[in-house]
């Protein structure tokens, strides 16, 4: 036999009544069957809890350290089940959405903020928001991988919202500011820059680039603003997603052959509400970007086979 929280309960009402026979009637029990389930859970537990004579019973040592137990883990019990059942009965507060860094999530909270309240939190990790949307501290997750590796396995449930070509954003006075496209070997000689993650696209970027016909130099990882100033003083050109809308003194490039894609993903809670209708609103956001993104437009008309869904 394993000890189970109503074995406490027996242990603390026999404590609080002073006797067995008076445990018994508040436990609504008689009291040979509260006696033989207090021999059984002493011999779970190795020893007398209690010593019982005709003027009741009182904790032993070993009683005194299961009491103390007790009165810590049986509240704890009742809190967690009664914070359950209201969490279960309460009505859904709205969209809870984890992202990475990405260029559609303003557009998908305007959306859906528009419906029911949303709450965000953003995180360079992608195996971190997914382990919340896991654990229901989030509904959704708002991330992307490299276009080539799939969508990811595990308990949630993964859509593709688009598949995009990765481009690069260089200062308005590179010489590649002035082309419809550049080779990426005629980057070999560049610094780059990138934000963090904790996928594969550092290495799909080293094996694009030995596919190319060069190792790059130095990569500079980090947040979003020290990106674009890199590149607005020509000291790196950052690799960035094609709906990307650059700052001013910026100008985004296609990278020809499209060596390197990048796929936008949703995941989800299998218990997450409005799943389709949260979908079709991320696919929404992600044309809203392409129509705000003129390189990428263009790039498309250049390119219709390619196409943004797969």
């Amino acid at each position: 036999m394993d000890l189970e929280l109503r074995h406490l309960r027996i242990v603390r009402a026999v404590a609080d009544a002073g006797s067995v026979s008076k445990a018994a009637l508040t436990l609504g029990l008689a009291q040979p069957a509260l006696t033989a389930q207090l021999k059984r859970i002493e011999r779970v537990l190795g020893g007398a809890l209690f010593e019982r004579d005709r003027h009741g019973a009182r904790p032993t040592r070993l009683g005194e350290l299961v009491l103390a137990r007790a009165r810590v883990l049986l509240p704890a019990a009742k809190e967690l089940q009664d914070e359950a059942v209201r969490f279960a009965h309460a009505p859904t507060p709205g969209y809870r959405i984890g992202a990475t860094n990405g260029p559609i999530l303003g557009g998908l909270v305007d959306r859906l903020a528009a419906e029911r309240p949303v709450s965000t939190y953003t995180s360079w990790s992608s195996h971190e928001l997914t382990s919340m949307v896991e654990l229901g501290r989030l509904d959704y997750v708002l991330t992307g991988a490299c276009g080539d590796s799939g969508t990811p396995t595990g308990s949630l449930v993964w859509d593709t919202i688009s598949l995009d070509p990765v481009f690069c954003l260089v200062s308005e006075n590179h010489p590649a500011a002035k082309e419809k496209e550049v080779e990426l070997s005629d980057l070999a000689d560049e610094h780059w820059a990138g934000t963090p993650g904790d996928g594969c696209f550092a290495d799909c970027f080293a094996m694009a680039c030995a596919r190319a016909g060069f190792t790059p130099g130095t990569i500079y990882e980090t947040d979003v603003p020290t990106c674009t100033h890199l590149a607005q003083v020509g000291r790196a050109v950052v690799l960035c997603q094609a709906t990307h809308q650059p700052a001013q003194g910026l100008v985004m490039v296609p990278l020809a052959g499209a060596p390197l894609r990048w796929r936008q993903l949703l995941g989800r809670h299998p218990t997450a509400a409005d799943a389709a209708w949260v979908l079709t609103q991320a696919k929404e956001a992600h044309r809203d970007a392409i129509g705000r993104s003129p390189t990428y437009s263009d790039w498309l008309t250049r390119n219709p086979a390619y196409g943004t869904t797969p």
